[in-house]
Parts: C-alpha cells; sequence; structure tokens
C-alpha cells in the first residue's frame, strides 16, 4: 500500500498536540485499508511538555515518530527536517495550532490520486487581525510582482507534496530557508484546495513579528532581485532630484543674484550621497552575509533524540 506521511513542526504546542493526535488518527484510521500513515513530529526546542506528549503517543502509537532538535532552529528548518526524515509516497506537512485544518487532508490526498505532484491548502481568508491580513496581502502582491518564479499567494505550508517532489526538494541545503517558494519553484502540477483559516484555540503563534520579517525578507531575497533594484531606484531618484535642484539653484543664483554659500551645497550634496552609500551598504551587507552563511556550510539543524 502507499505511504501518507504527516510532518508536523511542533513549538510550545502542549495543548494543541492531543487535540491534534486525535483528529489525525481519526483521519489514518479511516484511510488505513488503503493507506499507510507515519507522524511524524519535529520538536523545535519546545520549552513546555511537548516532547514528553511525544514520546507517550509514540508509546500507544507505533506509527508516532519523533525529532528532538537541540534548541530552537525554527519553523522552516523543523519542517526541513521533517521532510529529510519522512519516507511516505507522499508527504503532507502541516502545523500543530490546528489553523490548519486535517479536515482538508482526504480531499488533498483524492487531489493526489488525480495526478497533482502539489495540492496547496490556500487561506481565503484569515483571523489574525486587520493590521496583519493588510501586511499579508500586501507582501503576496509584492512577492507576486518581483517573484522569478510564479510563488501562489495566500498559501502556507500546509501541503500535499508527491515524493519525486520531495526528492528534488531535499536537495536543496540553503541555510536562508523559504520553502513556499522552493516547491513553486520545482514546477511541479499543482492544484488549490480553498478553506477558511480558524482562530488558535491555545498558546500562542510562533512567527512573532521579527520572525515573520525575516521570513518574508528570505521570500523576497532567495526568488528574486528587487532588494537589489530598490537601490537603482533610489538611485536615479536621488539623480534626478539632485539634479533638478542643482538647476533650480543655478538659474536662481545667476537669474535672480541669490548667493548661496559653498557649504550649504556641499552639505545638501553630501548628505544625500551619505544615505544612499547606506543603503546601498545595507543591501550588499545582506546578501554577502548570505553567502557567508551558506559557506560555513553548517548543519540546517541538530538532532538530539529520535523516538
Amino acid at each position: 500500500m502507499k505511504k501518507i506521511s504527516f510532518v508536523i513542526p511542533v513549538y510550545n504546542e502542549e495543548e494543541n498536540l492531543p487535540v491534534l493526535y486525535k483528529k489525525l488518527k481519526e483521519i489514518y484510521d479511516q484511510l488505513q485499508q488503503t493507506y499507510n500513515a507515519e507522524l511524524l513530529f519535529v520538536n523545535d526546542g519546545s520549552k513546555d511538555n511537548s516532547w514528553q506528549i511525544i514520546k507517550k503517543l509514540s508509546e500507544t502509537d507505533s506509527r508516532v515518530k519523533g525529532v528532538l532538535f537541540s534548541r530552537n532552529f525554527g519553523h522552516q528548518m523543523a519542517l526541513t527536517a521533517g521532510y529529510d526524515h519522512a519516507n511516505g509516497d507522499a508527504v503532507i506537512s502541516l502545523d500543530a495550532d490546528l489553523q490548519d485544518p486535517p479536515e482538508l487532508i482526504q480531499e488533498m490526498i483524492k487531489q493526489w490520486e488525480v495526478g497533482f505532484h502539489i495540492v496547496y491548502a490556500r487561506r481565503s481568508s484569515r483571523n489574525d487581525g486587520f493590521f496583519k491580513d493588510l501586511t499579508a496581502f500586501v507582501y503576496y502582491k509584492l512577492l507576486h510582482l518581483v517573484a522569478q518564479v510564479p510563488i501562489p499567494q495566500h498559501v502556507g505550508d500546509f501541503r500535499l507534496l508527491d515524493k519525486s517532489v520531495l526528492t528534488v526538494i531535499n536537495q536543496f541545503r540553503e541555510q536562508a530557508r523559504y520553502l513556499r517558494g522552493m516547491v513553486a519553484w520545482t514546477g511541479f502540477s499543482h492544484t488549490f484546495i480553498d478553506f477558511k483559516r480558524p482562530e488558535r484555540i491555545h498558546g500562542t503563534p510562533a512567527y512573532t513579528w521579527s520572525k515573520s520579517i525575516q521570513l518574508a525578507f528570505d521570500g523576497l531575497a532567495n526568488f528574486s532581485l528587487f532588494p537589489l533594484r530598490i537601490a537603482a531606484f533610489v538611485g536615479f531618484f536621488v539623480i534626478m532630484t539632485g539634479s533638478l535642484m542643482f538647476a533650480y539653484i543655478t538659474f536662481d543664483a545667476f537669474l535672480h543674484g541669490t548667493r548661496y554659500p559653498l557649504f550649504k551645497w556641499l552639505v545638501t550634496v553630501i548628505y544625500i550621497f551619505m544615505g544612499v552609500q547606506f543603503l546601498l551598504m545595507w543591501l550588499l551587507g545582506e546578501y554577502i552575509g548570505r553567502m557567508y552563511d551558506q559557506q560555513k556550510n553548517r548543519p540546517l539543524y541538530i538532532v538530539q533524540e529520535k523516538i
């Protein structure tokens, strides 16, 4: 029989894990006549009792497996570890916070059996607050405009991957990981299942604003040259406005006899170009830093224990 692997990154989800396991068990019990299944929990350095709960679940259900990180490496690294350890014919990744409804899994499998290599769960609505919804909308629109490959909008990490796609993904070992873009980059056939994202019941989101911003920049920097081109846009703007200002001062001085001290000219020009230099230095440093991290060739994560 074909095997379905469920990959679940876990960070401080002790209250949600029993509920999620119960729902997943109901689903793969219904599928057991057709498919084998495994539940692979990746504990991303949780500070609560998440790992103890995963160990207890594995003692009562042989289909439950666990990977424990030595510390918190981040959501994308936890997903990567899950993909590395999964051995199913199809792999379904979902978060442990129950905002990725397990009820969609059977439909995802049906679409996979039809012949699609990637099945995305696409959010038709969110419950994250007005400001976060707005920033997500703007970001996905921007990413769609500037990305070198089409990256689906309003799609998170709740998806099904065929084994052929997973084999390709597991060859990517860059440090700055944006799996949503990496999956889209492969170009395999895909489809969507729309759903309304429910609110989180227990716990707090693992993605803080700083982590969300970092992930967003990873998406832009890894799949677009747009950040580098910002410097060109700013440069052209500064040159044009500076030329207009210089022309205005020149004509004002010659036609109206207005006298501008030399230091005012110099301070204005130097101030503008110092800002441009700092902007270029920041962009250059960002890319050099990514190259530096990649060249260090450190492992993407460290596994402390497996069950």
